[in-house]
């Protein structure tokens, strides 16, 4: 059964070499970055390390202790993160289907029901398990007193959607699932540049710079190297990845990022620059979308 996940979870991913021996020689159960709680001024995010670079967040609404899950692929970890935090879990927002991300719902809403709670699940793909809210684009909803609104961000896969949560007088967050990493984007699977350009530019690059973002997974100095790669004179990537890099040595979370960082450091946020259309060989941005995304697919660093 654990080689049948590997196989899903290297499809799914495409992960190297490396992240597959450690699979296979310490497991799926997240080892790969500490605990850490970010604490803002009405919610808290705890990151969750999951599998081989995989990250869950839970939310928790200071003012009504209700919380959230994003993608708990580990059910007894976050069960257990809770349970410490004392807070009551009600939602799980799912970002996409794929199994390193939605393969814990079935799970974790059996162990919830066994204490008579019922949990909702929120995702925007009837191929997610244990969905109960199907959400578009726009749609919205709370977690306590937080709001959370629904970004449609198809393209890695059909029915990805990203969280944005806003409170009054609350730094914005928002969860990206595999849509956007820090200094990276997720693979084309089901989608098109047209697609991720759309998602990265024109929805996510139009909220407030501030806006804190957490991503699906810790690829964070894979991704500065091809960034560096795109962009040698970029001075904002190299002190990234001094930054990264002893974030990783520390073995702490390289999350959360900004939306106004990324504008800065992501070649795929960057392709309407000059800097970056020429590496591509293009003068116009979906086009260097395409063309930098197919070389990041085979890119070694």
């Amino acid at each position: 059964m654990i080689i049948f996940f590997l196989m899903i979870y290297v499809y799914n991913c495409n992960i190297n070499t490396v992240t597959v021996n450690a699979i296979r020689n310490n497991g799926v159960h997240g080892f790969h970055s500490k605990q850490i709680t970010i604490n803002l001024e009405k919610m808290r995010v705890r990151v969750l390390p999951a599998l081989a670079d995989n990250y869950m967040y839970l939310i928790v609404d200071e003012n009504t202790k209700q919380a959230a899950i994003v993608d708990p692929v580990e059910p007894e970890t976050v069960l257990k993160a809770v349970e410490e935090e004392g807070v009551n879990l009600t939602k799980v927002l799912t970002t996409h289907h794929h199994w390193d991300h939605a393969g814990g719902n079935d799970k974790l809403v059996a162990m919830v029901k066994k204490s008579k709670n019922v949990l909702q699940v929120f995702g925007g793909d009837k191929r997610i398990g244990s969905l109960t809210n199907t959400v578009q684009h726009g749609d919205k909803f709370m977690i306590g007193d937080i709001n959370v609104e629904c970004i449609f961000t198809p393209c890695h896969t059909t029915g990805h959607i990203c969280y944005y949560l806003t409170a009054t007088g609350q730094t914005p967050v928002v969860f990206t699932g595999d849509t956007l990493f820090v200094a990276g984007c997720g693979r084309f699977f089901e989608g098109t540049a047209e697609q991720m350009h759309s998602a990265l530019i024109d929805k996510l690059g139009n909220l407030p710079e501030s806006t804190q973002v957490y991503c699906g997974h810790e690829y964070t100095l894979q991704n500065l190297k091809f960034a560096q790669h795109v962009e040698p004179d970029n001075t904002d990537i190299k002190e990234k990845i001094t930054w990264a890099q002893d974030q990783r040595n520390k073995e702490s979370p390289t999350v959360p990022s900004t939306i106004g960082e990324e504008k800065k450091i992501n070649p795929f946020m960057r392709v309407g620059s000059p800097a970056v259309q020429k590496h591509a060989g293009c003068g116009e941005a979906i086009a260097t979308m395409h063309s930098i995304r197919k070389e990041k697919d085979s890119f070694k660093g």
